[in-house]
């Protein structure tokens, strides 16, 4: 890159997790026909009121307690005065002078080491209507106007693509397992906006606002071409002017859409329809304290139990699964559990359509199942083979082997098995005991075959090679 360093700075909007809107009764839902949830309030008829809805400040304490904000315990709200199609009082609610948070922080990892990407401020707002563009015209949703969020401003600390992804990548997690937003980036609940500049020297340079990136990887691919195309522009002797640019998902690559000539004057003033808001240390407390368990808190508890980092990961990834899961730390072998929960269990729901919910999988049969595999009584097959039983019948795990005539094979019973097999293959025996490790496969076929698939691998395994070392 000719020795030019990349500086990046992201602007995140989340929507908050509330039943209605941040200043009305209206519904906060995603995806009701447009302009059904709406009243006078969110579009902006004269002489309404706004009604500060509390669970708006408790997620928004949320958010910047996960991100290690100092809380602003005394704070108000602002009018930020601007006239756009989509703004129906002509002014949005917002927090300016004091915010929820400030002087955050979120840890991430690089090829460095860990990196603290400093968190200038976190502000609660309304969100405005969701502009419809055609050819010929444009329109209007409302159901949108008033939806609560939570803006989230970054210092400039990132350097790279791969840093910013990252950055994003942890944002998101921290908000999903706090519960405050869902953070469906298609849906438009979590929303991106970039500043990117590059410099051979450690005075930035003009910086470029990126809007409209609709995924977290697309963030990093806007990075890498605004980073090729002001580095070439530079190149040639070129200057800009600082200006705002859309993503473009089709052609991968960024289109002007204005330049700013001059800074916004949004003649910001109080908010005189909305009192003060005083935050108690009783009340940051009780929000602390009742934070859902982290990501973090949750990938230490999964690697205490013994499970991979890959499936750890995968957990992670799907908050159902790891809700699932956690009702069960220290209960049952989570490893087996987990196994169960991304593999089989996921394809049937998967080809279902379902969600364990919708199932008959209730908390009793899901630990007898762990338990059965844990203790060798039922192995892998017999689950693939009742498995339909489980999620669709109301009977027990015992009713269910029971119907399918699946008994737990003793002991003694699959000894004699062992010994017939070894007795009828002296030869895979003899192969077996000079070193060919394949005449143990041969073995085990043969042994699971005669046990009907009833036996469990590993404790046939162990039985086998104990009489093979005899």
């Amino acid at each position: 890159m000719n020795n030019y360093k990349t500086t990046v700075g992201i602007e995140v909007h989340a929507e908050l997790k509330t039943k209605t809107k941040i200043f009305s009764n209206s519904a906060n839902h995603y995806g009701k026909m447009a302009n059904t949830c709406t009243n006078v309030v969110d579009l902006g008829y004269p002489g309404t009121l706004p009604t500060l809805n509390e669970e708006v400040i408790r997620l928004g304490l949320r958010a910047a307690l996960v991100l290690n904000c100092e809380i602003n315990k005394h704070m108000h709200f602002d009018r930020k005065n601007y006239f756009y199609p989509d703004n129906p009082k002509n002014y949005q609610i917002t927090q300016n002078r004091t915010p929820i948070g400030v002087n955050g922080y979120v840890e991430i990892d690089t090829n460095d080491g860990k990196k603290k990407i400093r968190i200038h401020d976190i502000h609660i707002e309304e969100d405005t209507c969701k502009s419809i563009h055609s050819e010929k015209n444009s329109l209007l949703d409302y159901n949108r106007a008033g939806v609560p969020l939570v803006e989230i401003v970054t210092e400039a600390d990132m350097n790279s693509a791969e840093e910013a992804v990252k950055y994003l990548e942890k944002l998101r997690e921290l908000l999903l397992y706090a519960d405050v937003s869902d953070c469906k980036i298609e849906e438009g609940s979590m929303r991106c906006d970039c500043n990117v500049s590059v410099s051979k020297t450690d005075k930035l340079n003009t910086k470029v606002e990126v809007k409209n990136i609709g995924s977290i990887s697309n963030v990093g691919v806007a990075i890498k071409y605004e980073e090729q195309r002001q580095i070439a522009l530079y190149e040639k002797g070129e200057t800009f002017k600082e200006q705002t640019r859309r993503f473009d998902d089709k052609t991968m690559s960024t289109i002007l859409m204005r330049v700013k000539e001059t800074g916004n004057d949004y003649r910001y003033f109080p908010e005189p329809d909305i009192p003060f808001v005083d935050l108690t240390d009783e009340y940051i407390k009780e929000t602390k304290d009742g934070l859902p368990m982290s990501a973090e808190d949750r990938r230490d508890a999964y690697r205490k139990a013994g499970i991979s980092d890959i499936n750890i990961e995968k957990i992670i990834q799907n908050r159902a699964i790891s809700d699932y899961l956690n009702k069960y730390i220290g209960k049952i072998n989570l490893v087996i559990a987990s196994n169960l929960l991304l593999g089989d269990i996921a394809a049937y729901l998967n080809k279902n359509e379902m969600v364990l919910a919708d199932t008959k999988c209730s908390d009793e049969k899901f630990i007898d199942v762990v338990n059965y595999l844990d203790k060798g009584k039922i192995n892998s097959k017999i689950f693939k083979d009742i498995i339909e039983d489980i999620m669709e019948e109301d009977s027990s795990i015992d009713e269910i082997l029971k119907s399918h005539n699946i008994k737990e094979m003793n002991e003694d019973e699959l000894l004699d098995i062992i010994k017939t097999v070894l007795d009828n293959n002296t030869q895979s025996v003899e192969d077996y005991r000079n070193g060919n490790e394949r005449a143990i496969k041969y073995l085990m076929g043969q042994i699971m075959k005669e046990t009907k698939g009833n036996a469990n691998p590993q404790i046939v395994n162990d039985r086998l090679l104990e009489y093979l070392k005899k």
